[in-house]
């Protein structure tokens, strides 16, 4: 089977937790012998589409109108990684997570897809809540590289005493709510610090000299590989209700017990990607 994979950006011009998850499925579906061919959104034309089958569309913000209706006829999934259904794209402006009828966009975009994968059932609930549509189907986890893995365990079994600072998201983007956070440690007369690097593996090493990770985003996050990661690193982790991750069952473990069930997750979400391109899509 050859896969098209549309989505605006790739891990090569970007770096962000969707991107670093689409780039891991890219790669083992390739070891899997799968042929994965990658363009980007707004290079995607109705001729290209009609000339081919079996499409992941991932972010798809630069997806032209006429792109997504030419694949309504076509065998598609969409791997979603927020929630593009509404014009805002952030459920949390409103209450209970459920936008305005006038809010709501691309509905037979995704009520025509073979499935939509979600991040977690979070995710899963408020997307059901707000357009109905029946072929979701909840990943329940995130991909990571074999490397990051193994490297977070590394972190795991050195001997560095980890230190009873806070560690808050250095972060200027404003759901990510950087803000409350310090105010949270304020308040609470905890040490902290922030962290930030432009280096995936410095960054991780970072936040993981610390016993706990406190993030009180402002929108509802899918799933939150941070919070994840925080987790593999043996760390407390103090959140609100708008973090998927801590809605699944695996979330009660830490360390490298929680890194191998993500490992395990390599292979099962891979194989339901394949799997659902598989079924009869939706009508």
């Amino acid at each position: 089977m050859k896969i098209y994979f549309i989505a605006d950006f790739f891990l090569s011009e970007i770096l962000g937790g969707g991107e670093l998850n689409n780039h891991e499925l890219i790669k083992i579906l390739r070891q899997k012998q799968y042929l994965v061919e990658t363009i980007n959104s707004h290079l995607v034309t109705p001729g290209w589409i009609k000339e081919r089958d079996n499409f992941i569309v991932a972010n798809f913000i630069n997806l032209s109108e006429e792109s997504k209706k030419t694949l309504l006829n076509k065998k598609y999934l969409i791997y979603e990684h927020d929630h593009k259904y509404i014009k805002s794209r952030n459920p949390g402006l409103y209450d209970n997570f459920i936008a305005p009828k006038q809010q709501i966009i691309n509905l037979e975009f995704y009520r025509k897809a073979a499935a939509v994968l979600c991040q977690s059932n979070f995710h899963l609930k408020i997307i059901k809540n707000n357009i109905g549509i029946g072929n979701l189907i909840n990943l329940s986890g995130n991909l990571w590289s074999i490397s990051s893995l193994q490297f977070m365990k590394k972190i795991n079994n050195s001997n560095d005493t980890k230190s009873d600072k806070c560690c808050i998201l250095d972060s200027s983007i404003a759901h990510k709510n950087t803000q409350d956070a310090i105010k949270y440690c304020k308040i609470k007369k905890y040490d902290y610090v922030l962290v930030s690097d432009s280096n995936y593996y410095n960054f991780l090493r970072k936040m993981g000299r610390n016993k706990t990770f406190i993030f009180f985003p402002k929108s509802p996050e899918t799933l939150s590989r941070i919070t994840v990661e925080a987790r593999m690193m043996n760390m407390k982790t103090i959140t609100n209700n708008k973090v998927g991750a801590s809605q699944e069952p695996w979330f009660n473990l830490k360390g490298d017990e929680l890194i191998d069930r993500m490992f395990e997750k390599r292979q099962t979400i891979t194989d339901t990607v394949v799997e659902a391109l598989n079924v009869r899509f939706y009508q």
